[in-house]
């Protein structure tokens, strides 16, 4: 993936960032996730190339939610290239921004066209950590939580006590809870955003060792496009459930990866949802956290951003800070 075109993409995932943060507190989810959706699509389409929506928020008859299969950029109808694969959750954590709360982030991943599966929108069972785990190849969303809480333990070094798992506070996740504690372990609970929870297992100072539960299938695939540039460790599973929508999730999930190898029952490794060792995960806050800073507006009127671009191709993870000028003109450093 070339490094301008990711540096374009990053300004996407800040315009967002600052366009949903104009509604941090104010109590209203849908607004901030409309600013951000609004303003992604904008700068994407101020770009040359040729973007593809493989996982957004809907389908063409809910717009203005950016959705699948939507083609973005300038280069679809001069340049036809580069063609790239695009999965977004414009704002991270709707309810964390409307009500000021920690880890709202914008997020985007990128891939070659055909890297990234069409995840259906249904639930996904997930384990995810850093790169120690990967390596050591001791986990399995097919062991116990105790048994991957005794993995991470052994792999990092440290007693259970100590390993941090984080899991989305959840009435479907009461058993699991309990049963990471009694294998020993700390539980860091949070309202929302399961692609931070994901991520910020392999970002050393976040504290969170384990991601365990079941969240949205879409943000398993950003998550894992983060996790893969970094070299740590995810496994998914659908759960498609069994209520009167069952079978519609599975049959809808059938059409999207058909031609494909994917078992829809089966274990999901990390390289099955994003294939491309070429492909980027790109994030800026929204509200302060502890992998990112979000939005501030200087009283001068510059507004700082703060993004992390994780990157498969050179293998790199990079913090970037970003300050644009106010209407002053004045940058406050």
């Amino acid at each position: 993936m070339q490094t301008s075109l990711i540096m374009q993409i990053l300004n996407v995932a800040e315009l967002a960032a600052i366009a949903a943060a104009a509604h941090n507190g104010r109590g209203d989810k849908h607004a901030a996730d409309a600013a951000a959706t609004e303003a992604m699509r904008q700068a994407f389409n101020d770009i040359d190339f040729s973007g593809r929506i493989v996982i957004g928020e809907g389908e063409r008859d809910e717009a203005p939610m950016l959705y699948i299969g939507e083609e973005l950029g300038r280069g679809w109808e001069v340049y036809k290239s580069p063609e790239i694969d695009i999965a977004v959750d414009p704002l991270e954590g709707t309810n964390l921004c409307a009500y000021n709360r920690p880890n709202a982030l914008t997020t985007i991943a990128i891939a070659p066209r055909g890297a990234l599966l069409f995840a259906p929108d249904t639930y996904m069972d997930k384990i995810a950590a850093g790169p120690a785990l990967q390596r050591a190849g001791t986990l399995s969303i097919d062991q116990s939580p105790a048994a991957n809480v005794w993995a991470v333990a052994e792999a990092l070094g440290k007693p259970a006590s100590e390993v941090n798992v984080c899991i989305l506070l959840r009435d479907r996740h009461r058993e699991l809870i309990a049963a990471v504690r009694e294998a020993g372990a700390r539980v860091r609970l949070i309202d929302d955003g399961d692609v931070f929870g994901a991520i910020a297992t392999a970002v050393p100072g976040t504290g969170i060792d384990l991601y365990l539960g079941s969240g949205g299938s879409p943000e398993g695939v950003l998550a894992a496009t983060g996790l893969k540039a970094i070299g740590g460790f995810f496994e998914g599973r659908f759960a498609f459930g069994e209520d009167e929508k069952a079978a519609e999730k599975r049959r809808r999930a059938e059409e999207m990866v058909a031609g494909t190898a994917i078992d829809l029952d089966g274990v999901l490794p990390r390289d099955a949802l994003v294939s491309s060792d070429t492909a980027a995960f790109i994030a800026c806050g929204v509200t302060d956290g502890e992998m990112l800073e979000g939005v501030h507006i200087d009283p001068s009127g510059s507004v700082s951003t703060h993004s992390i671009i994780m990157n498969a191709a050179d293998r790199t993870v990079r913090f970037i800070k970003t300050i644009r000028r106010g209407e002053s003109g004045i940058i406050r450093f």
